[in-house]
């Protein structure tokens, strides 16, 4: 199952059979409704709820029942249809225990929909929900008899106990051992988001209402495109005015075609769309693809239009692409889907395209045309208000017609779920996604470093790099890359052979290669020594490896030959400029391949218009992909290897922290004075919160007078540092006396910040001041977590001081970090020498820093409700000696 946030209070739920059901809180307003729900459940699912033969429901129970009070009583209903037609078709609840700490759950589902996954569902959004009241464990109590129920929760993944007495069974479940439930849901929602999309691209009959008899008319192309396509299933048009389109019967009303129709393809004025939508939930309809536009791109009355369609999706469970989408197609020869108003159906291959863009689409269908790459699947999802790239995703993550996927993305709906989803895909098959909207179209307010250096666009970089997920910047390269990946094996390694019959082609796939961090390597001294024998001597035997212009096909393709049993590369990119016929070429490059059964990447490269109506294929029968610039190659076969290298790397794991105490946590973050410095917290609470998470932090003590600041400083022991006590004023404004030797010095800096504060003007916002120990040697670093709206948190890496102030060097992984993030983080960072060790300075303890940053991130995962934070500096000392926290500011939600 999948929950997908429809409005605050309604979730739209996935069912393993790939329709959908809302979600929302029960209320005191739905007593009649749960009434009716009450009288509809047959006497044997009565019984098995309830433990006896339960006839009557009165109406204190329905005031019970409804209360909906949590954390005392919480109650979630599955339900159908809209407005009066309204109706619960199952319920789950909780109702707290004394020791406030568990839960009682129980749940009824309604006889003619038992066994689709429904109580999964419910069971799994009341878990969601109890964390934020602290429920750490659920129980139930459960007949023996009642076998639906038990397997539900068996089936759940949550760690469960189970004892029988008294004729019942009394299941526990531990809500903080999530692991095994977490894989499970995934699974869950993997199958159910899956057959959804399975139940549109695979459909047995299709209704295209609004057809027309007029083919150069969108409506009349859908229709002309899954006749001429060869759609194996039947195809009733439906249109209020013909009896008869393209010598097909047709109907007036969906309602009255006299089979089943699984998917119907509506191309209708957007203000009729909502009257069909009634027709097709009537009819059974279980799939519908709304070419029509006029919806959410159309300004406030279209997103209005769009608002009710999508709550006419959500009550009849129907699954929708679009509206405003240009369709779909299926090559599979099974079913030959063309439900589109784009142009013919292009050749069967492995590649599936999604995209956000209708227009881009079609450019996309173009190229792919032009190119002759044959593809698995298209779907263009225009407004997404139900199916979305993470569904289709789902669907070809298991999808054996489909080796590459294509996206073309506008933005996230749920940029985690899309890196959940993501990061097991690209283990299996690569994702390279070309997404719009990388410029900023100003700059925005921010209150940190943090805030500052990081933008979406950053996330977005992030997000793909976690997950797997190959970024392109144009249509050109996405395709390019595409090529590669669905042609030929991935490389091994880096190591490039290039092959060129002219020398400056040969010069610029180097340079490419070279600044793409591949290498251009010499070949083996054997390899050398078997060209030697046959290429003239003014031929170059390094790499790359230049034939010489007048070379005929035949040496191109015994030089191929020695390359490709060369142990000592990878990869190798065959350039012909246009000197002799091309075909020449071309033929001995063919006879080599033909007999090399090995496993390394070919490319090739023909200078010259025409090329791509060329055919290479190895012994394997892989096609060689064959470019018109070595750039491009050069390029394609990068992708080729970042991903090759991507899947060598173990995926890593959240790390979890088990030593921290919530309780003490507690204490620091809800201090009293949050409320008056706008959600800061003082800077001795975030320190302490730190130290709690496992950050060492400088100890760090408050004063609120020249006394007060004497005996801290005594405390603390000489020197001492002292600030402005201020979570507002960030530390380049609250500027520290530093190295205070005595309780004079100590007296006099006291009313030196005093006089500061009066300065600054925020009165009694910045009482007191802290004092700390005196911390000398170590490298500063700064951690921090910026907040994006639609990304989440973004934790930040960086070297302190002028490097994070002038040079920007900085590096940012979304949250939340697995154990293998800090590496790459800190491989990015322009100066991570100094941490190493550089020219004679000692090396620092890296290892600190790693942990550091992955119990930030736990920090982060645990609380919530944080809004920024950023630790400036983090004193990294030297090797095995650790890190301390020095400064650092918390924004509370």
């Amino acid at each position: 199952m999948t929950g997908i946030d429809i409005e605050p209070s309604i979730i739209r739920v996935i069912l393993r059979d790939g329709q959908s059901i809302k979600i929302r809180p029960i209320t005191p307003v739905d007593r009649d409704k749960l009434k009716a729900f009450f009288y509809r459940l047959s006497p044997l699912t009565r019984y098995l709820r309830f433990g006896f033969m339960k006839n009557y429901i009165s109406e204190r129970e329905l005031d019970y029942f409804t209360a909906n009070n949590p954390p005392d009583v919480f109650a979630y209903g599955a339900l159908k249809d809209k407005g009066e037609d309204e109706k619960i078709v199952a319920i789950g609840w909780w109702f707290l225990a004394p020791n406030r700490r568990t839960a009682e759950i129980a749940f009824i589902v309604e006889d003619k929909i038992q066994l689709r996954g429904i109580g999964t569902a419910l069971l799994e959004h009341l878990a969601a929900a109890a964390p934020k009241y602290r429920i750490k464990r659920f129980v139930a109590h459960v007949l023996p008899e009642n076998t639906k129920m038990l397997a539900v929760f068996e089936d759940s993944g949550f760690q469960t106990g189970k004892l029988q007495y008294e004729g019942t069974y009394e299941l526990t479940f531990d809500l903080r051992q999530q692991d095994e439930y977490l894989k499970r849901q995934a699974q869950r929602e993997h199958i159910a988001c899956s057959s959804g999309v399975c139940r549109i691209l695979y459909p047995k009959s299709i209704a295209v209402i609004g057809a027309s008899t007029n083919p150069d008319t969108p409506s009349g192309l859908v229709l002309k495109n899954l006749l001429v396509g060869g759609f194996s299933g039947p195809v009733f048009p439906v249109i209020p005015k013909d009896d008869s389109v393209e010598g097909i019967c047709s109907y007036r009303r969906v309602e009255q075609v006299p089979e089943e129709v699984d998917l119907a393809v509506i191309i209708l004025p957007a203000a009729e769309v909502l009257e069909v939508m009634d027709q097709c939930a009537r009819k059974g309809v279980s799939g519908v693809v709304i070419i029509s536009a006029g919806f959410g791109e159309a300004g406030s009355r279209g997103r209005e239009k769009q608002r009710i369609l999508r709550e006419k999706a959500l009550a009849y469970g129907i699954r929708v692409i679009g509206p405003n989408s240009i369709g779909i197609m299926n090559t599979d020869p099974r079913t030959c889907l063309n439900a589109s108003i784009a142009g013919p159906l292009p050749p069967c291959g492995n590649v599936s395209i999604g995209t956000h863009s209708g227009a881009l689409g079609m450019v996309l269908l173009d190229y792919l045309k032009r190119n002759n790459i044959g593809i698995a699947h298209f779907a263009s999802i225009g407004n997404r208000i139900d199916i979305s790239s993470n569904d289709l995703l789902e669907f070809w993550e298991d999808d054996e017609h489909t080796k590459v996927i294509l996206l073309y993305l506008e933005s996230f709906g749920n940029p985690r779920k899309f890196s959940r989803i993501a990061r097991r895909i690209t283990r299996k098959k690569p994702i390279i996604a070309l997404k719009a909207g990388r410029s900023e179209a100003g700059g925005r307010a921010a209150s940190s470093h943090t805030g500052a250096l990081a933008g979406s666009d950053i996330a977005v970089d992030a997000l793909f790099r976690q997950a797997g997920v190959i970024r392109v910047n144009t249509i050109e390269e996405m395709f390019n890359a595409a090529k590669n990946l669905s042609q030929q094996p991935l490389p091994n390694g880096p190591r490039l052979a290039i092959l060129t019959n002219a020398g400056g082609p040969g010069v610029l796939a180097a340079d490419a290669a070279i600044s793409y961090g591949l290498s251009v390597s010499p070949l083996s001294e054997a390899t050398r020594r078997k060209l030697a024998q046959f290429l003239p001597e003014e031929a170059s035997l390094e790499n790359p490896v230049d034939v010489m212009e007048t070379a005929t096909g035949e040496l191109f393709g015994k030089a191929l030959a020695a390359i490709l049993n060369d142990e000592a590369i990878d990869a190798i990119i065959i350039i012909n400029a246009p000197v002799r016929p091309q075909l020449e070429a071309a033929s001995g490059i063919q006879k080599a391949l033909a007999r090399y059964k090995g496993g390394k990447t070919v490319t090739a490269c023909f200078m010259m218009s025409g090329s791509d109506k060329m055919e290479l294929r190895t012994a394997s029968n892989n096609l060689v992909p064959i470019y018109v610039f070595p750039e491009e190659a050069v390029q394609a076969l990068f992708h080729a290897y970042t991903y090759s290298r991507y899947r060598t790397l173990e995926e890593g794991e959240v790390p979890a922290f088990s030593e921290v105490d919530e309780e003490k946590t507690r204490k620091y973050r809800e201090s009293p004075e949050v409320h008056t410095v706008g959600g800061w917290l003082p800077p001795e609470n975030t320190l302490g919160l730190l130290k709690e998470y496992g950050i060492p932090a400088v100890e760090t003590k408050a004063a609120y007078s020249a006394e007060e600041a004497v005996k801290a400083a005594r405390e603390i022991g000489f020197p001492v540092v002292m600030k402005l006590r201020s979570p507002v004023v960030t530390p380049d404004t609250n500027r520290a006396l530093i190295g205070l030797q005595s309780e004079d010095e100590v007296i006099l800096g006291y009313k030196e910040l005093e006089s500061r504060r009066d300065r600054i003007g925020l009165g009694k916002v910045i009482d007191g001041v802290i004092l700390q120990p005196l911390v000398k040697g170590g490298q500063e670093v700064i951690l921090g977590m910026s907040l994006d709206p639609v990304f989440g948190p973004i934790v930040m890496v960086g070297l302190g001081s002028i490097h994070v102030k002038l040079m920007k060097d900085v590096a940012f992984s979304l949250h939340p970090l697995r154990d293998r993030d800090p590496d790459y983080m800190l491989s990015q960072l322009k100066g991570l020498p100094l941490l190493e060790g550089w020219q004679g300075s000692p090396p620092r303890d890296i290892n600190a820093l790693k942990e550091a940053l992955l119990r930030f991130s736990a920090l982060l995962e645990d609380i919530p409700e944080i809004r920024a934070v950023e630790i400036n500096p983090l004193m990294v000392f030297n090797r095995d000696m650790g890190a301390l926290a020095v400064d650092a500011r918390i924004l509370m939600a």
